[in-house]
């Protein structure tokens, strides 16, 4: 019997407690540390390997993999790998994405040896925690695991901690570990939810009743309450969009979202009114919500630069509730967990205001926001339409603006396209173009406080194969700078197959966005030389980067658009399924001005004399 193969081994049991979290995808870049496990990945069936080009890449398939389906991983070799990953480790953290990250290092024997001799093998650190320490500081949970016997416990701890925490974890197995015997796994993984006491219970209701107090002592001048809710990214995170939807719909109450969380319910609902981004906000929903409304509900949000962008604080008439606690106005209620928080202020707003007695066509009231009453919209659905608007005002301008390209895209979403869709947008003029995109629940995808410029393409990667989303094409915004840091992620996409559309935002080859944050004067010029010279820039032919990819059974194409009418005619394509730009991924080098910027960020624009 001594020949006959354990029933488990590291490797093994570590496969089959991902697969238990129905993960179906594991994202890295191999090294010989890695391989035995990879090799065990393989046998056991349910886990599918793709290999990335950089471990950065597989770092951001995993975050966006796990923001669509619950939990996504990552594999890597030691130090040289793992720093690699690190910063997706970190972005996940801050943006609470539960990601596990393993690293596959030396095996005990070369660490024997390097204690007792001083023999650096390859990878080794001549500090044994060096990776583990880092980590650390990213993560809820790392483990180094050493000992196969106490390797279950180690595994279950870690993934036990991700599903709990909602954040990245961290295990570090030596190689000679993965073929070693250990016990199968017992009881499946559950998540530990925080209970809620008897003390909890208080600060729910206390929480709860100084929300409706703050609501009655902020009423519209017609003495009717007017509280707007924001919802934010962790109505996404802890998948509370169900919640969210019942709230406003029992209640009535109208409701905006941060950017990073407009993909959690679907922009059509009566109640949305849009994106709120301080003031990068559409000037309609900016005025609706800070002038409007007297009371803001913030459920989720995070009060981060971005999500207020232009703004520095949020003022004693909101309510914001997140990291497991609710600040209303200048009162706190500590260990009040936002699962609990939606359906009870649900209750109390309808046992107060009855079933739909929040509900306000604000457009059909008469109150002035800045603007003559005939700009304004006359109801809700004049405003959707306003929203959504693209066409004659696109059609008529002589070259491309990022405007003008969001606008008509929003058109080809809404109007023209039969396919679903995955916006993914990347960070900078990207993102605050695409804010505003009008989208299905689980359509939009960003990274809204870590900001890793490049992210959006490793992130197409694993918003197309995680379950949930598979099936539904990728559509990228991404801007030049950006697209340089990552540009080879291109190549998991054409190996794949994925029938991604990256539209690279070519501002003139520089960094628009840094221009914009520290010397904004450049866009009040019109002096093509006047950007700073760090910002600029080696030009590309990104839409050229499609042939270099590209095989003979695996299609990438490549385009340019520089009109509106170019852009109208692309479009009219990626409507056509039997049209070969469709075959496979499509990079579109979208050619804007240097000037150019989107008109939500030009209240930093200083006015010329």
């Amino acid at each position: 019997m001594s020949g006959t193969p354990p029933s488990c081994t590291v490797a093994r049991y570590l496969a089959l407690r991902l697969a238990e979290l129905g993960i179906t995808h594991l994202f890295g870049v191999p090294g010989n540390h890695l391989g035995p496990f990879l090799t065990t990945l393989r046998s056991e069936g349910d886990i599918e390997w793709v290999g990335t080009p950089t471990e950065g890449g597989a770092g951001q398939a995993a975050d966006a993999y796990a923001r669509v389906h619950g939990v996504g991983a990552a594999a890597v070799t030691y130090s040289v790998g793992a720093f690699n990953l690190l910063n997706s480790c970190g972005g996940a953290y801050v943006e609470q994405v539960p990601l596990i990250a393993v690293n596959a290092c030396p095996p005990y024997e070369q660490w024997q040896n390097f204690r007792a001799v001083g023999l650096l093998t390859s990878h080794m650190s001549p500090r044994a925690e060096s990776n583990l320490d880092v980590y650390r500081q990213v993560t809820v949970d790392a483990q180094a695991v050493s000992h196969p016997g106490l390797a279950p416990t180690q595994i279950d701890a870690a993934l036990t901690a991700c599903l709990s925490e909602r954040r990245p974890v961290y295990l570090e197995v030596m190689e000679d570990l993965w073929d070693a015997p250990c016990p199968a796994p017992a009881a499946p993984l559950v998540r530990r939810e925080r209970p809620l006491g008897e003390r909890g219970r208080v600060l729910l209701e206390d929480a709860v009743h100084a929300i409706l107090t703050l609501i009655e002592q902020h009423p519209g001048p017609d003495g009717r309450p007017r509280p707007i809710v924001w919802a934010g990214e962790e109505t996404d995170r802890f998948r509370l969009g169900g919640e969210l939807v019942d709230l406003v719909e029992a209640t009535g109450v109208p409701f905006c979202t941060t950017v990073g969380a407009k993909g959690v319910v679907d922009g059509q609902l009566p109640q949305f009114h849009g994106v709120y981004n301080g003031r990068a906000s559409h000037p309609d929903v900016h005025a609706v919500f800070k002038d409007w409304a007297t009371c803001r509900i913030g459920l989720g949000a995070w009060s981060t630069s971005k999500n207020l962008d232009g703004e520095q604080s949020v003022g004693t008439d909101w309510v914001m509730a997140a990291h497991g606690g609710v600040s209303v106005g200048t009162s706190y209620f500590p260990d009040v967990q936002l699962a609990h928080l939606l359906p009870a202020l649900q209750d109390a707003l309808v046992k107060a205001y009855g079933t739909g007695g929040l509900y306000a066509d604000y457009y059909a009231e008469s109150y002035s926001y800045g603007g003559a009453p005939a700009d304004r919209p006359a109801g809700l659905a004049q405003h959707r339409a306003s929203l959504n608007a693209g066409g004659p005002r696109f059609r008529q301008a002589e070259r491309l603006t990022y405007d003008g390209v969001f606008d008509r895209i929003n058109q080809f979403l809404g109007q023209e396209t039969p396919e679903r869709w995955t916006v993914v947008s990347d960070a900078a003029f990207s993102l605050i173009g695409s804010m505003n995109l009008s989208v299905p629940a689980g359509g939009f995808l960003s990274q809204i406080s870590w900001l890793s410029i490049g992210w959006s393409l490793g992130a197409a990667t694993g918003a197309a194969l995680a379950p949930g989303r598979a099936g539904a094409r990728p559509m990228v915004f991404v801007g030049d700078g950006a697209f340089q840091e990552t540009c080879q992620e291109i190549s998991t996409h054409t190996r794949l197959g994925l029938r991604s559309v990256v539209f690279v935002l070519d501002n003139g080859h520089f960094y628009g966005i840094e221009q914009m944050l520290v010397n904004p004067a450049h866009y009040a010029e019109r002096d093509p030389a006047d950007a700073d010279f760090y910002n600029i820039l080696h030009p590309w032919h990104y839409d050229r980067l499609a042939a270099v990819f590209a095989g003979e059974d695996t299609p990438a194409n490549g385009v340019t658009v520089a009109r509106p009418a170019e852009l109208d005619d692309l479009l009219a394509r990626l409507a056509d399924p039997h049209d070969p730009v469709n075959a496979g991924p499509l990079l579109v080098r979208v050619r804007l001005h240097r000037h150019d910027y989107p008109r939500a960020m030009a209240y930093k624009v200083p006015r010329s004399s």
